[in-house]
């Protein structure tokens, strides 16, 4: 806790608000004011009296009026004029304006000059040099209207009756209030009975703060407290806190028998209120089995058992490279029952188990990985892809998402190799008899996206580079939040890469062609042979009539026959940088699909196409080497090559499918021209080249016509305070990462306007720091206007 009017790096407290608050009474416009000489806190019924102590702590310039006392800063009228003067030079106000606090005296005392007590008079023209914190109305801050006050103060929901004014006393008296943090009071409605449970402390919470500092409660607690908080320990947890200690605690918090079960529930559920607790339970050494069939959960309360138990995971996963895969099945989900229990442990839930939450996906490939996609035709091989096929790929996906560390990717990933490195394989060669038996992908049985003549008028076609059939899935579910879903499958151009992929799934892939001069895969346009540059794709999108939008652009959604090109989403760049960790950051791409979405629906749009060029294969430790010699192929890429017109070909050898002249060697399986690759594309597989269209039916957005402008942000701590002109009635305030997206708020609440303003709180002090959009919203949710901010700024 400080007194500084920086942004705090955690939840404020109600006592850190005051101190801004009464700081904040410091503030003038520099260019027509002089700072006051000190703040003046008049307190004439002396509500705050029992607080100034905590306070001197963390408020090196505060003084109070009373009998002389050097250590507490305390001292007559004369005294204090002396001290703001600077007359003493080892008082130091640590650059602060100086607080004088002013028991028993009311600003009315110190206005009146003539009538002023003799002892006040050096202060009384402080009135003019100075400044009082106090109510806008001029009236002494008392503890409840500075918590209750909507302006100025907290805000915060306090019974007015004298039974809850009372309790408030006693309760800020005896120093349960004020440590509180405004999240943990915030929308509660603070009464008489709510209160007196402060006073009398809930020794469950009592038990774990004292954990989580125990010199520091104990000098807090002080007296009456610390004695009933030691009496409680006796009879109701069964340790003393003075003589057993914390360890003794610490194990029957791990042990969670009892009294301690609730204790340890708690703990649970505010794990982030007591930081400290989980380095004092890793100090304890997990006590050995009794017998044979002791259950691992018995250890649920030692962070070191789930440490081991990740280690041994870490062990048999690994092991994992060396074994057959249905050996390394049988392991996975065996592992998978062992340590499946762990996944609810609060260590999971602390982030403390990665490689059990992989387990539960390599458990779901090692089930699902038993059946290959199979069938007589590329057509039924592509529906039994569609129906289960590609939750292996997806269940891979997830189990690298889940680590981060090299030791647990290595882990992962050595289970991978061993179950669905196989798998890939064993499809990869069932699709590519197929292809030969059938001459190449059977493009006319799923086609289906080629369109001409008005078909596209009202839709605006999306392309994401890289978005394979599994990750669309995911994709398709994060969508069902803007309207209806649809998605099929078609093949796409062979060989799949960008240059030759991304035109085929266009809808202008009729007026583009190749010819056997093309280079790198990049075809031409058919009317005048000029290579498929991306300048040259986009005049002929425009010339097809189709609105070429960049970046943030929405185009004109309601002109006659609109129909609109994007290219939004970074997956197949991301995948060729930073290889197995698009697995972990693919809800971060996604998330820039969907924002752009969004953005284009509130824009008008409401149909959509999504389509893509191709697919890829995502291997930890590289997919495997195949040689093609240097002497046959003309141009090599890692999954497929070009061939010179004297090679004689490879088993696996097609013509390009813009122009049959091109042959193109294809390797084998899963296998690679070059090592060492985990992310790569090209080649003959169903990951690559069956992939995804989703057509998306999007809510009608309604063109909003009213406005609403964000006149001000200001933040206190993690508050947030918000003021918008408009005249509409019904709107609300949130604070999101993404404007666009609902799903990435900040804050626990959307508030309502209350008069052209709101106050909202980000739930999370681990966002500060975060750049972020305040948007204002209309009953129907719509953005109608945004402004950038920095949280805590």
């Amino acid at each position: 806790m400080t007194g500084s009017l920086d942004a705090p790096s955690y939840a404020m407290t109600l006592i850190d608000h005051l101190i801004k608050s009464v700081q904040a009474a410091a503030k003038v416009n520099a260019t027509v004011q002089t700072p006051p000489a000190a703040i003046l806190w008049t307190d004439k019924e002396r509500h705050w009296e029992t607080v100034i102590a905590g306070l001197r702590s963390h408020m090196p310039g505060l003084l109070t009026l009373g009998v002389f006392n050097s250590a507490p800063r305390t001292g007559p009228a004369i005294w204090l004029k002396c001290a703001i003067a600077g007359a003493f030079e080892e008082m130091d106000f640590a650059g602060h304006t100086p607080v004088i606090y002013l028991p028993g005296i009311s600003r009315a005392d110190l206005r009146a000059i003539e009538s002023c007590p003799r002892e006040l008079q050096p202060l009384a023209e402080l009135q003019y040099r100075g400044a009082f914190w106090s109510q806008a109305n001029g009236k002494d801050w008392t503890v409840n209207a500075f918590l209750s006050a909507k302006k100025g103060g907290l805000g915060l929901d306090i019974a007015q009756d004298n039974a809850t004014q009372e309790a408030l006393k006693r309760v800020v008296e005896a120093g349960f209030l004020l440590d509180q943090t405004e999240q943990e009071l915030e929308g509660k409605l603070i009464n008489a009975a709510w209160l007196d449970l402060l006073i009398a402390k809930n020794p469950i919470r009592d038990v774990l703060a004292w954990l989580d500092d125990p010199a520091g409660t104990q000098s807090q607690w002080a007296g009456a407290r610390w004695t009933v908080f030691s009496n409680r320990c006796n009879k109701d947890f069964g340790f003393n806190p003075q003589t057993d200690g914390v360890l003794t605690a610490a194990e029957k918090l791990a042990e969670r028998r009892g009294a301690w079960l609730p204790v340890w529930e708690l703990y649970r559920e505010s794990f982030t209120s007591f930081k400290a607790v989980s380095s004092l339970l890793a100090k304890l050494q997990p006590p050995q089995p009794k017998g044979l069939f002791d259950s691992l959960d018995q250890l649920a309360g030692y962070p070191r058992a789930n440490e081991e138990a990740e280690a041994a995971l870490r062990y048999t996963l690994s092991a994992c490279a060396a074994m057959p895969p249905e050996l390394a099945r049988s392991k996975v989900l065996e592992a998978d029952k062992e340590h499946g229990n762990r996944r609810d442990w609060l260590w999971a839930k602390m982030g403390s188990a990665p490689l059990v939450q992989g387990l539960q996906h390599l458990a779901e490939l090692a089930t699902l990985s038993r059946q290959t996609p199979s069938g007589a035709t590329l057509a039924q091989m592509a529906v039994n892809y569609q129906a289960s096929g590609w939750k292996v790929d997806q269940a891979a996906m997830f189990a690298l998402a889940a680590v981060t560390t090299k030791a647990d990717t290595d882990a992962i990933g050595a289970a991978l190799r061993a179950l669905y490195l196989p798998w890939l394989e064993d499809s990869a060669h069932r699709l590519q008899e197929l292809v030969k038996a059938e001459g190449g992908l059977d493009h006319a049985a799923t086609q289906g996206v080629v369109v001409a003549g008005g078909a596209l008028d009202g839709i605006c076609t999306v392309f994401v580079d890289g978005l394979r059939y599994d990750v669309a899935m995911q994709l398709k579910e994060r969508l069902a939040a803007l309207g209806q879903v649809t998605a099929s499958a078609r093949w796409t151009s062979m060989p799949s890469v960008t240059a030759s992929g991304k035109a085929w799934a266009s809808p202008v892939a009729q007026w583009v062609s190749g010819k056997k001069t093309d280079e790198d895969f990049q075809p031409s346009v058919a009317v005048d042979g000029k290579p498929l540059s991306t300048h040259n794709f986009r005049k002929l999108l425009a010339d097809q009539g189709f609105q070429v939008l960049d970046k943030h652009e929405t185009g004109e959604p309601g002109a006659p026959h609109a129909k609109a090109w994007v290219e939004c989403g970074d997956l197949d760049h991301y995948g060729h940088a930073h290889g197995v960790r698009l697995a972990r950051d693919m809800r971060a791409q996604l998330d820039q699909v969907v924002e752009r979405l969004s953005e284009l629906n509130e824009a008008g749009w409401t149909r959509f196409r999504i389509v893509t060029d191709h697919g890829w294969l995502l291997m930890p430790g590289g997919l495997p080497k195949t040689e093609l010699s240097k002497f046959e192929a003309q141009t090599r890429w890692g999954r497929c090559a070009v061939l010179k017109d004297s090679s004689h070909g490879t088993p696996l050898t097609f013509g390009w499918d813009w122009c049959k002249e091109v042959q193109i060697a294809f390797a084998p399986g899963v296998s690679n021209f070059t090592a060492g690759e985990d992310y790569t594309h090209g080649g003959l597989t169903l990951q690559e080249c069956l992939v995804p269209l989703l057509e998306l039916a999007a809510a009608g957005a309604s063109v909003s016509t009213v406005k609403a402008d964000i006149s001000k942000v200001a933040w206190t701590g993690l508050r947030c305070k918000v003021e918008v002109s408009s005249s509409a009635t019904g709107l609300r305030v949130d604070i999101r990462t993404k404007a666009a997206l609902a799903d990435s708020t900040l804050v626990a609440h959307v508030r309502a306007l209350d008069s052209g303003k709101a106050s909202l709180a980000v739930a999370d002090d681990a966002n500060e720091g975060t750049a972020a959009f305040v948007v204002v919203l209309d009953s129907a949710g719509n953005v109608l206007q945004k402004k950038s901010t920095t949280v805590g700024e």
